[in-house]
């Protein structure tokens, strides 16, 4: 087990979510099998404070709920050495590993929530594919064979009852949501501001507006896990949960294109970074609901 950060242990960290990723690694082994790894993370923090990391090598040979289980324990003793509380839940991204996941967490008592919406997990993984199994003995360098494409899932429009009373496309200044921390927010979901140097950046997202439904839509979006905004074809798209895809709304021709260069334009510019909110009305300064989302690759 290798403890990745080890704050002080007078540290006292707020609580927080999980997240996991249980899965083999471009690494084979002495005994000719791949090394399967366990690496969990908490959740990012707006405030930039560093994660709590942890990682575990699990013999091919053991790759089970009950070695998951037994590691699970061991996270969460090393966890709370060093000033963290247990986690809230856990999120899982790989759906081959969730019920490997779930029937692990359940012998411990943590809630196991499927979602994307891993974005510190991924973060480090791409780290490690960069900067650290490549310098491992045995590591598969050169192309891999990729991985099936998975088929999406059909996108589901969203239940009238939730789709408030008006939405607009809109984008907000990257400087601006490193304020987002002091906002009145209902239910939401924040992440760190990188640093850059112009805060001008555009944010792209949506406003969703519901005068007497707006905390009720904030609750069932942030249920969904909301994961970043697509455009497939003419159609503006909420990817949600694991592979959740839910429909907004359709777009003409000319908006689409618009929607797209932006969203395009924030990968390359402001890491991915979008988001949603819902307000009771364009002049109502509380949120009942804002979330920062990511586009991200997954691997």
């Amino acid at each position: 087990m290798i403890a990745a950060n080890t704050p002080n242990i007078t540290d006292q960290h707020p609580k927080t979510d999980w997240e996991l990723d249980f899965y083999s690694r471009p690494i084979l082994e002495s005994d000719g099998k791949k090394r399967w790894e366990l690496l969990i993370s908490s959740s990012q923090d707006p405030s930039g404070t560093a994660p709590f990391r942890w990682v575990k090598r699990c013999p091919a040979g053991e790759v089970n709920s009950l070695w998951l289980t037994d590691a699970l324990r061991e996270a969460l003793k090393d966890s709370q050495e060093q000033g963290w509380e247990a986690p809230l839940r856990l999120r899982c991204w790989r759906i081959s590993m969730r019920t490997m996941v779930q029937r692990a967490a359940a012998e411990l008592g943590i809630e196991v929530i499927p979602s994307r919406r891993t974005y510190a997990l991924l973060d480090w993984l791409a780290e490690r594919e960069r900067d650290v199994y490549p310098l491992e003995e045995g590591y598969m360098a050169g192309p891999l064979a990729p991985p099936p494409t998975p088929i999406p899932t059909p996108p589901v429009p969203l239940p009238e009852a939730v789709r408030g009373d008006a939405w607009s496309w809109a984008s907000l200044p990257l400087g601006l949501l490193r304020e987002a921390q002091e906002w009145p927010i209902g239910f939401g979901g924040l992440l760190p501001v990188g640093v850059n140097d112009n805060d001008n950046i555009p944010v792209p997202g949506v406003r969703m507006f519901s005068q007497t439904r707006a905390l009720a839509l904030a609750g069932w979006l942030g249920g969904l896990e909301p994961v970043c905004l697509a455009v497939d074809g003419t159609q503006l798209m909420l990817e949600a949960g694991q592979d959740d895809r839910w429909l907004v709304t359709d777009l003409d021709d000319k908006t689409a294109t618009a929607v797209q260069q932006s969203l395009l334009e924030a990968r390359e510019q402001a890491g991915g970074l979008q988001f949603i909110s819902v307000q009771t009305s364009p002049e109502e300064k509380r949120f009942a609901g804002f979330w920062m989302l990511r586009d991200l690759p997954q691997p």
